[in-house]
């Protein structure tokens, strides 16, 4: 509740700091285009169904994150990389999203290399030069989940 005693919809933080709902959440109109690809084009998804998994979703990244970050702290680090998340998701019982993510950021790296050659002129790999034909710095072909 807030100071005049209505619902704010406000959280506090781990440091009681108040968080807005908005704030813990990821923007639902992402959430409904990432569901929509996965929907035959004439189906509908109601607003309850957006939410539900729009709090699920958000959860789910704090809770890996949550993980990743106490092992950055244990081992000193302050930046959480795709490493930690992947051994984050393996210790807290997801190992069978391990491969395909392992891929998928193996894939990723390749590509932001790919670019930065690109940006910098210094390309003669073949490969390199493919790449420069994708429309953007994510390997969609590696993702195994698209629709």
């Amino acid at each position: 509740m807030g100071s005049n005693g209505l619902d704010t919809g406000d959280d506090l933080d781990e440091r009681g700091v108040s968080v807005r709902e908005q704030d813990r959440f990821l923007p639902i109109a992402n959430i409904s285009r990432i569901m929509k690809k996965a929907l035959p084009s004439n189906a509908k998804i109601a607003k309850d169904a957006k939410e539900t998994v729009q709090e699920c979703v958000s959860e789910f990244i704090s809770f890996i994150t949550s993980e990743a970050s106490d092992k950055c702290q244990r081992e000193k680090r302050k930046t959480i990389n795709g490493d930690d998340l992947l051994w984050a998701m393996s210790t807290l019982g997801f190992e069978e999203y391990f491969e395909p993510l392992k891929l998928y950021l193996h894939k990723y790296r390749e590509a932001e290399k790919a670019s930065l050659a690109r940006q910098q002129g210094t390309s003669e790999d073949p490969e390199v030069k493919d790449e420069s034909t994708r429309s953007s710095a994510f390997p969609q072909a590696a993702y195994p989940y698209q629709a």
